[in-house]
This record gives structure tokens, sequence and C-alpha cells, in this order.
């Protein structure tokens, strides 16, 4: 019994004595932890005092920010508004479309309306530019590219002007074989067709284009190009022509806006050889043709010239209108008297030229009429005769005065542009040097 209690005393003081040393260690632990957490709260306390003491010491730098590709108007950008005049439109209809204001529009039509006639606009391209309050910064209306007009504001208000369009200019020859046309020729060499009526009309009182023209005849334009940038623009002056028919040679030397001969006489004659450009001849000068209409042998004297109705018809020659109205089988006619006994007779024509009646005033290659087939015709044509002191005349074969010659005063200067032009016909654009 005293063996039994004496063992249970020694368990119940070793029981006690575990668990103060557990208490310690636990003790131990929570102590250690206290000194880690202090510890830890100092180095984040100077760390912390130390950025203080440095963003108190240095001064922040301010970094410009990079330019905007738009300009800027008190911080807001500008609005750009592009549009084009489409065919039967109007610049109002346009930019009405592309919600423009319209006190803008109203200001833009008011300041444009002393330099551009709205009725005759045919397209075109515009540029808007509004600042970030809705205020017109700049209108650019292009009605084709060497016409260009600019509103912009400047102390007295919003201005409207035209700007001045660069345009480079290159001198070339243009030179070819007629094998169908002259336009067939001019545009396989680099020409166009405009070209090729510039170039018919500064011969025509020299070369026949209708009965002349042969397969084998040569061409040569000495003339500039305008470019804007890379795009071709429109032809500038022409220099010098040439045309050769078999063994004739027919030369135009352009001096002070005119066109001359090698000796200073004028290519421009007082009649031209044909009242149109570039139309088929149906019927030439003859004594005794079938009429048409009539049957039989009728003499016809004139030469019908074969064409579009409504294409106009010029004056030949300067000249006074006497006679304009129904002429039995002529239909429509207006008859030209000129100098030196000449008339000339038109007939079968669709209407009039504006203006013309008798006794008006008229100037070669004024529009007198416009091809028609009234009266006696088959067909859409043009009945063109000449006389001369009464009696009719072969207007394919008759010899007119030449125009003014070089004053004597100007042939020395006249010459040496003579020389420089030839030598770019013979050889070539800058070869004469």
């Amino acid at each position: 019994m005293i063996i039994s209690d004496f063992r249970k005393g020694d368990r119940l003081d070793l029981l006690l004595r575990q668990g103060q040393t557990k208490k310690k260690k636990r003790r131990s632990r929570l102590v250690f932890l206290g000194m880690v957490f202090l510890s830890l709260s100092f180095v984040v306390y100077f760390f912390s005092f130390q950025d203080q003491f440095i963003s108190r010491s240095i001064e922040p730098i301010e970094l410009a920010s990079p330019p905007s590709e738009e300009p800027q108007v008190q911080g807001s950008p500008h609005q750009i508004i592009e549009g084009s005049i489409r065919k039967g439109s109007t610049l109002f209809q346009s930019l009405a479309e592309k919600d423009v204001p319209p006190r803008w529009i109203d200001l833009i039509v008011s300041k444009l309306r002393p330099y551009i006639d709205f009725r005759k606009i045919k397209g075109g391209s515009y540029r808007l530019i509004m600042d970030g309050k809705g205020e017109l910064v700049k209108f650019i209306y292009e009605a084709d590219p060497t016409e260009v007009y600019e509103i912009g504001k400047d102390s007295q208000g919003y201005v409207a002007q035209r700007k001045e369009v660069a345009l480079d200019t290159c001198l070339v020859k243009v030179e070819g074989e007629i094998r169908s046309s002259l336009f067939e020729a001019m545009d396989a060499n680099g020409g166009d067709d405009q070209l090729a009526i510039s170039f018919a009309e500064i011969l025509a009182w020299e070369v026949d284009f209708y009965m002349d023209v042969k397969e084998g005849d040569r061409f040569k334009v000495i003339v500039e190009k305008l470019y804007k940038g890379d795009r071709f623009i429109r032809y500038g002056t022409i220099h010098a022509v040439e045309y050769q028919g078999g063994d004739h040679i027919v030369r135009g030397i352009e001096y002070q806006g005119h066109f001359y001969h090698e000796d200073g006489t004028s290519l421009r004659r007082a009649f031209l050889k044909a009242p149109l450009r570039f139309n088929r001849i149906s019927s030439r000068f003859s004594r005794a043709r079938r009429h048409p209409v009539l049957g039989g042998i009728f003499p016809h004297y004139g030469v019908d010239y074969a064409a579009p109705p409504g294409t106009p018809v010029w004056a030949v020659a300067d000249g006074v209108v006497i006679g304009c109205g129904w002429n039995e089988g002529y239909g429509k006619q207006v008859v030209l008297r000129h100098m030196n006994g000449y008339r000339t007779y038109y007939g079968h024509l669709s209407r009039y030229g504006r203006g013309i009646k008798k006794g008006v005033r008229v100037q070669q290659k004024q529009i007198i009429g416009y091809v028609g087939s009234t009266g006696l015709s088959t067909g859409p044509h043009l009945d063109y005769r000449l006389t001369k002191n009464g009696r009719f005349r072969n207007p394919l074969r008759e010899s007119f005065p030449s125009g003014i010659p070089i004053r004597k005063l100007e042939m020395e200067t006249f010459q040496k542009r003579r020389d420089e032009v030839v030598a770019w016909l013979q050889g070539g654009v800058g070869e004469s040097e």
C-alpha cells in the first residue's frame, strides 16, 4: 500500500514539472516573436523616413509630352471634314450632307461668291478645318488642280483668296507619221486629241485637213507640258509646228502669241479653208453632181460637210451678215459679205448662232449657226459655198490673201527666235546650243 501510494505521487510530480517546462518554451517563443515584430517595425519606419527625406530633398522633373500631329486649340484637336461635289449637286448641298452648321455654309458661300459662279460649278473637292469649339479655322476649295480657293481668318475677319498653284514646265517634241488620221497619229506618239486640234487650228489657213491629209504625211510639234507634281495638267505654249505632205513642208513659228512662216509672213490668212474642224467631207466641189433629192444633174457650187446635228459652224472670215433666214432648198441659211468681193453661204442649218441676224458684224471663227438637215437634205450636213464678185469659186482651191507680216523693227528678234525653234524641230529640244 505504501509503495503504491509513493508511485502515484511520483507520477503526479513528474506531470507538474513537464507542464512547467512547456510554459517556459511557449513564453520564450512569444518573446522571440515580439522581438522579430519590433525589429521589422523599426526597419519599415526607417525606410519610410528615408523615402520622405529623399522626396523632400529632390525637386520633381516634368517631362514634356510629345507634340501631337493635329494642331491643338486650347487642348482640343481640330476637326477635318473632306468631301467632293457630285455631278448635279452643289457646294451648299455637299456641305449640308457633311453636317456642317448652316452659319458656316452661309459664310463659305458668301466669301467665295465674288470668285466663283456657283451656277457653273461642275465638281471639285474641298477641305474644311474646325477647332475644338466648332469654329471655322480654314476652308479650301479645289475647283480643278490649278484653280484653288482658300478662306482663312485674319485680324479683319474671314477672307477668301485664290491661291497660286505652281506648275512644272517640260518642253517636249511630239512627232509622228499619219496612218489613218491626225488624231490617231498624235495619240500614238505621246500627244492627245486636244493637241491634235490645236495643231490643226494653227495650220487651218495653210493645210486642208479634209482633202490634203494622206497616209505617210508627217508632223512635228514643240510644246510645253505642264505638271503638278507627277500629274500632267495641260499643254502650255506651242512653240513650233511642222507638217510635211509629200515634198511640201509648212512650218509655223510662235512669236508673241501668233504664228509665222520662216520668212516672217503670217500663217493666219483672211479666210479659213473650212468652216468646221475635223469633219468628214461627203461630197466635194463639182459642176455636175446628181442631186440626192431632186435627181438629175445639177451644178454643185459648194462643199458638203457631213457632221453630227448641232455641230458649231464658224465664219471663215470677218464680215457682215447680209442674209439670215429660210432659203427654199437650202433651208435655214446664213450669208456673209467679206472684203475683196467675197461672199460665203452656209446652208441646211438647224439653228442660228447667238445674236446672228441681218446687219450684224462677225469675226473669223465666230459661231454663226449649227449643223442641221433643213431644206432639201437627206441627212445632217453643212452646204458651204463661196463667191467672188458674184461668181462661184471652189472653196478648196481658192488662194486667199495673207495676214500681216512681222514688222521690220522686230525682224531681227524674230529671226533669232526662228533659228532656235527650227533647230528644235530638226534636232531635238535643247539641242540648238
